[in-house]
């Protein structure tokens, strides 16, 4: 169960029985934003895997996909995303469908990320979506499109055209999080070695404070489109831990 309008993982809950249905309605309520008491029901399914498919409407044009983002999420909030995802064609269009639909029927001009569950046994399955550039979608930072999600963002809002989008390489993201409480400015260490590190971007939000759990930057990596994607990943998550708040 969570609020029908929430942020990230906040009131959020599990419910294995009619035990547990007042506590969950409390914790999602908690978790609303604004006065809205409304919340989604959601049912427990097998998936394999989750994906983003940054979606994007024009003011006059067609509705463009970017290649669909692999994305690890922990507690409700994302830790790590890949571009390009594997998926099946079958499946990719199915998710292209369903998004060029929702987002035509809410209307506007921009970026959308949209995420699915995909299942072997049910299928594709919609999950949510932002009417907004995607935490996701940062791995584009690292220059595996010819337009990262932003610059989308940007055209689109400002109706300017969106010739194609194209796959330039392959990307790794994954965020940076405090595991410190910071009143005051945060600090931090192990910048110097990431930014060393060849193929390599590291963004720092500039957040004015740390929470434990908060994302405070991302590192982004990329390498040929034929390179291995699992090591791509590795090396990522493994600079990401090297950035430490104090």
């Amino acid at each position: 169960m969570m609020p029908l309008i929430g942020s990230a993982e906040h009131g959020q809950s599990s419910v294995y029985s009619t035990a547990d249905v007042a506590q969950a309605w409390d914790v999602a309520c908690a978790g609303a934003c604004g006065d809205l008491k409304e919340v989604i029901v959601e049912q427990f399914i097998p998936v394999e895997s989750e994906i983003t498919l940054l979606t994007v409407t024009q003011q006059n044009g067609p509705t463009l996909f970017c290649q669909p983002i692999g994305h690890v999420q922990k507690g409700g909030d994302y830790r790590e995303s890949l571009q390009p995802a594997a998926i099946s064609p079958e499946m990719l269009k199915d998710a292209q469908d369903m998004a060029e639909k929702i987002t035509r029927a809410l209307t506007g001009a921009g970026m959308w990320g949209v995420e699915f569950f995909l299942s072997h046994k049910e299928g594709v399955i919609f999950s949510e979506l932002s009417p907004r550039p995607h935490d996701t979608g940062m791995v584009t930072l690292a220059g595996t499109q010819n337009l990262s999600e932003f610059e989308l963002h940007c055209r689109a809002v400002l109706g300017l055209p969106i010739p194609e989008i194209k796959q330039e390489r392959r990307g790794a993201s994954s965020g940076i999080r405090s595991e410190v409480e910071s009143h005051g400015a945060p600090k931090y260490s192990g910048e110097e070695e990431v930014c060393a590190a060849t193929n390599t971007y590291l963004r720092m939000f500039g957040k004015p404070e740390a929470h434990v759990g908060r994302r405070m930057g991302v590192v982004v990596c990329w390498d040929k489109l034929d390179a291995d994607q699992e090591s791509l990943r590795n090396k990522c998550k493994a600079l990401a831990r090297k950035v430490k708040v104090y």
